[in-house]
């Protein structure tokens, strides 16, 4: 039913939309053709990427269906060529919707994650003494803005204690919410800096006992794990998809849960696309989470991103989310035995983003040399994870972060590009 959720099983083998190469594909769900996946990855030919956390390669279809948009824009006309591709545009929410397991009515397109959060953030009334509960290893535009509020509004902002073998101890955080009913409690579900994942249904649980407004930042687990928001419990979600669910740059989305759009709650700006103006001196929110977008985006990547979700879908987000991990897991594992390397990461359990420094390296230095090898890193700093790192004595790491497109090989050659910089 148009509009209303269906089940990921039945989506995996739906057609991308204006996508002609992706309307066949279809994928075991434990064995991943990675051939065929690989010849729709451009960019696999020339590089190793394993910066996956920072932003995925997006696949021929991805890149096919904003193109051809364009060129309809160009021939059509902008508002003509959206008219033109409505029930595409609305694809967007439906096949989000099939990500989370959710209704489309429930997902708002946002430029990014941040932009996202931000607008959560701002549909909540805070006033002096409300208290902001989160942790140690939020995101750092999520504890910056946290800050904001702090300095503006006078909340209170309290960070959960970790547990010494990293992550969150979620019964310190429960402590918390039973003594100090927060107005908000937010996690991170997988922090930038680190292959932490933190257990943000278990949090999800203390808060729908308490009745608690939970906010959950999926930036890195949208397209690495399955993420379905009625076990996660949260009334909003916020995530980017350029990096694991390989869309284009400068897409996003906020899920809003029913409980918060019957609730009422809205942004502190909300435009003419989430309102309508009905009286010289009213207006009147919209229904869905759509009264958390702007009128203006750009659809070539709002098209983009459906195309990236379908494409995701059909691959299998159980067989992602079995694969991706266990290549971080050996590239991990693989990298501890060279002498120098130090890992960063921590946590019981941990996703496909690893960290780590090199004795006789700077990380700035290393990440040079990986990319002038066709390796692409990321080099994290500790101004982005000042708790983390402050807690690990560095200042900055390498963040490697493969994905399910990646082969076993390429992990062994990045192992051995590190190997032979270590020995120099």
């Amino acid at each position: 039913m148009e509009g209303g959720r269906r089940s990921r099983s039945s989506s995996q083998e739906a057609n991308l939309p204006l996508g002609g190469r992706a309307a066949t594909l279809v994928f075991c769900a434990v064995k991943l053709d990675l051939d065929r996946l690989r010849a729709e990855t451009p960019g696999c030919a020339h590089r190793i990427h394993f910066n996956n956390a920072g932003a995925g390669l997006m696949p021929t279809p991805v890149l096919e269906t904003m193109t051809a948009y364009l060129e309809l824009e160009a021939e059509l006309g902008g508002y003509e060529a959206a008219d033109a591709r409505a029930d595409d545009i609305h694809d967007f929410y439906v096949a989000t919707a099939d990500l989370l397991g959710c209704r489309a009515e429930n997902v708002a397109f946002a430029p990014s994650a941040t932009e996202a959060f931000a607008r959560a953030l701002s549909a909540i009334p805070f006033a002096r003494g409300d208290l902001i509960l989160t942790t140690r290893d939020d995101y750092i535009s999520n504890q910056i803005a946290f800050f904001s509020l702090r300095k503006r509004f006078g909340v209170e902002v309290i960070h959960a204690p970790n547990l010494p073998e990293g992550g969150v101890d979620v019964d310190a955080m429960a402590r918390l919410m039973h003594e100090r009913r927060p107005s908000l409690v937010a996690a991170t579900h997988i922090p930038t800096n680190s292959g932490l994942v933190q257990p943000v249904a278990e949090i999800g649980s203390h808060c729908r006992e308490l009745e608690l407004l939970y906010l959950v930042d999926a930036c890195q687990s949208v397209g690495q794990y399955v993420i379905d928001v009625e076990r996660l419990g949260c009334d909003f979600l916020s995530a980017t998809c350029r990096k694991f669910l390989r869309g284009p740059r400068g897409s996003g989305f906020l899920y809003v849960s029913d409980r918060a759009l019957a609730a009422g709650f809205e942004p502190l700006f909300i435009d003419m696309r989430g309102a309508r103006w009905v009286g010289f001196e009213e207006y009147e929110q919209v229904e869905t989470a759509a009264r958390y977008e702007d009128w203006e985006f750009s659809y070539a990547t709002v098209l983009g991103t459906a195309a990236a979700t379908r494409y995701a879908l059909a691959v299998g987000i159980d067989a992602i989310a079995e694969r991706t991990p266990t290549l971080g897991g050996g590239l991990r594992d693989s990298l501890a035995e060279i002498d120098g390397v130090r890992i960063l990461d921590r946590g019981g359990e941990r996703c496909a983003i690893v960290t780590f420094t090199l004795s006789g390296w700077t990380s700035e230095a290393l990440v040079h040399e990986l990319r002038r090898r066709r390796i692409n890193s990321s080099l994290s700093a500790r101004d982005h994870a000042l708790f983390d790192f402050t807690d690990k004595g560095v200042d900055a790491c390498v963040r490697l972060s493969p994905h399910y497109y990646n082969t076993e090989r390429e992990v062994a050659d990045v192992v051995a590009a590190v190997r032979e910089l270590a020995a120099r």
